[in-house]
């Protein structure tokens, strides 16, 4: 143990006579390009060297800087010599988790001195009070009015400090069970692994005394944003609003102050190297091993809770993603999320830096997750490239093309913006600085607001859903770079539930369910004199007919598209023949019925279709 503290002594001494010469550069976070997930940091600084060699530092920065994307510019007559990240343990963690609980445990004890102050104020009313009950003595000469108003007046102060007593103690306990469990759940965090912060150590050499400023970029995790939409339509006669916005959260440990910021759709954290094709090599079946996915339950939307596996505590800040898509969330302070799920999406990926990432196949409507800590990924500390520039340039120009989007004067004004598409990549840069605080919470950004001409069409299914959903189509949907998300749907000034924009497909013209009209009446029955069952030597003759009736009770006329279906024979000995179809358009590959029609105002229709199965008497089928 010895030993070890004069080893310690002399590292500790050893780093003080390196960094004897150290000068702090003070930076400030000027710009922030946040992607899906990360973002890039600007920093800005300038400083006076002496001549010689001076060692500058940064200090109190992110812990989850990747050290490999670091890169330094400067101007001035200097030389940089090297660059370097190096883990502070010494320094106080700059993750707000802890302070955050800091300064509710202080709220909390501050609040007990104030009851325990109140409690004292009541003791003392009381005694005052008590000590005055008889009035003046016996002959006081009170009338019997008088008499009775000192009563109910002493009744009512002593039935009043007895309550405030009561909910005084309940106060009381509750307030002291909180503070004991603040204090239980700060001392199992100390005893976690500190997770370190980062310093950013710059060496130069100068041959006379000069100012030198600095611009610095690195990427940084526990950040990103998510494309989100509110999306209203007044009727079906005119356009449709649509406001993009980012949903974006940031636990870094810096706080971003008044900086400009971009919303990239980029992900640099992601490979960017070509798969290949490998050798498909075909066998029978029986020797091929398939990797099945698991058992798909499809569900509307996903919620739950994200727990540390340590110490069972919720996680705030957790990236909640549809694996494949840019549609996710962050937990809330509770560890909380709730999420859209699209369809045929399967799987939803959790991560957290210093957590390793889980993917989890969506199983239901309830999704609680654990994770576990993954220690090996802040391990790392590599010498990084840097760069010295003679001229006013503090950042490298990128080559895009500028695409401008006209859209309508909007009653509210919102954030300017300017769409940027570069080569790989499209880039939405508000003009208006933002501050956004290292807390994990999610904060919306407004983007863009659009007023979109589109087609409005309604689509019912009545064999599955007895409900006609509104659908409004864009065309020339490209030039307005939005992203796959989800969406609010406001219909007739009526909130109505969640949708999702799928803007990642290759149609020409966006489709967007703007969900359900209850104004639009729909009924599916069979009909009885149509649907028979009859034997005919060796054979079933078994038939069916149905009657789809819609009423639009609507004050203006609508497009509507109905979907039904007759069954598809699969078997040679079982033959199914189409009768009636109201003018409905039979699809022979599916058996799909398609009729459209326009239907006026508060005015009915029916449509009907027939079909018949023959098939062995032997054998059975199932029709309804």
């Amino acid at each position: 143990m010895k030993n070890f503290a004069i080893l310690l002594f002399l590292c500790l001494g050893f780093q003080n006579m390196i960094l004897a010469n150290d000068k702090e550069l003070k930076t400030e976070i000027k710009e922030v390009t946040v992607f899906l997930n990360g973002a890039q940091v600007f920093e800005t600084g300038t400083v006076q060297l002496s001549a010689g060699e001076t060692v500058l530092k940064i200090a109190n920065r992110s812990p989850y800087l990747d050290e490999k994307s670091l890169q330094v510019k400067a101007t001035g007559a200097f030389t940089i010599l090297s660059v370097n990240r190096r883990p502070n343990f010494l320094e106080n963690k700059i993750i707000s988790k802890n302070d955050s609980l800091q300064e509710v445990l202080s709220d909390e004890r501050l609040k007990l001195e104030k009851l325990a102050a109140e409690a004292d104020v009541l003791k003392e009313k009381y005694s005052v009070l008590n000590n005055n009950k008889n009035l003046g003595g016996q002959n006081n000469g009170l009338t019997m009015a008088q008499l009775k108003q000192a009563v109910d007046f002493f009744e009512k102060e002593m039935s009043d400090i007895k309550t405030r007593e009561i909910q005084n103690r309940m106060n009381t306990s509750a307030t002291k069970n909180r503070i004991e469990r603040l204090e239980k759940t700060l001392d199992e965090s100390q005893n976690q692994p500190i997770t370190p912060i980062s310093e950013i150590y710059i060496k130069v050499s100068a041959e006379r005394p000069t100012t030198a400023s600095f611009s610095i970029s690195y990427l940084v995790g526990n950040a990103g944003w998510f494309p989100k939409y509110d999306i209203r339509v007044q009727d079906i006669t005119k356009p449709l609003n649509l406001s993009y916005k980012a949903e974006v959260w940031q636990n870094t440990g810096n706080d971003w102050k008044n900086v400009k910021l971009r919303f990239s759709n980029g992900e640099p954290n992601r490979s960017g190297i070509m798969p290949e094709l490998q050798k498909w090599e075909l066998t029978y079946a029986r020797n091929t091993v398939f990797d099945r996915i698991a058992a798909f339950v499809p569900v509307g939307s996903v919620s739950g809770i994200v727990r540390s596996s340590e110490d069972g505590q919720p996680l705030p800040g957790v990236s909640v993603l549809i694996k494949g898509s840019t549609i996710g969330t962050t937990t809330d302070i509770n560890g909380r999320y709730e999420l859209t799920i699209p369809n045929n999406s399967r799987q939803i990926v959790f991560s957290f830096v210093g957590m390793t990432i889980q993917e989890r196949t969506i199983s239901g409507s309830i999704m609680n997750v654990t994770l576990d800590p993954d220690f090996n990924q802040l391990s790392e500390v590599v010498v990084t490239g840097y760069k010295t520039e003679n001229k006013k340039t503090i950042r490298g120009a990128v080559s895009s093309v500028e695409t401008n989007i006209h859209t309508q004067p909007e009653e509210s004004q919102i954030i300017a913006t300017v769409i940027k598409e570069n080569q790989t990549t499209v880039e939405i840069e508000v003009e208006k600085p933002y501050s956004i605080t290292s807390n994990g919470e999610k904060l919306l950004v407004d983007l863009k607001k659009y007023d979109l001409d589109a087609i409005y069409e309604y689509y019912a299914i009545p064999k599955i859903e007895k409900d006609a959903f509104l659908m409004a189509k864009i065309t020339d949907w490209e030039k307005y770079s939005f992203l796959q998300g989800e969406a609010n749907l406001y219909f007739e000034e009526t909130f109505i539930g969640k949708s999702i924009l799928e803007a990642g497909g290759l149609q020409d013209t966006l489709s967007i369910s703007l969900g359900r009209d209850k104004s639009i009446a729909i009924s599916r029955e069979k009909v009885d004199q149509f649907s028979q069952k009859k034997t005919v030597g060796t054979n079933i003759n078994e038939s069916r007919g149905y009657r789809i009736t819609i009423k639009n009770n609507k004050s203006q006329k609508i497009n509507l598209t109905v979907f039904d279906q007759v069954p598809v024979s699969i078997v040679g000995d079982v033959i199914v023949s189409v009768g009636e179809l109201s003018q409905g358009i039979k699809e022979d590959q599916t058996g799909i019925i398609t009729w459209k029609f326009e239907l006026a105002p508060t005015t009915q229709k029916q449509i009907e279709f027939r079909y018949e199965v023959k098939y062995p008497k032997k054998e059975r089928v199932i029709l309804d």
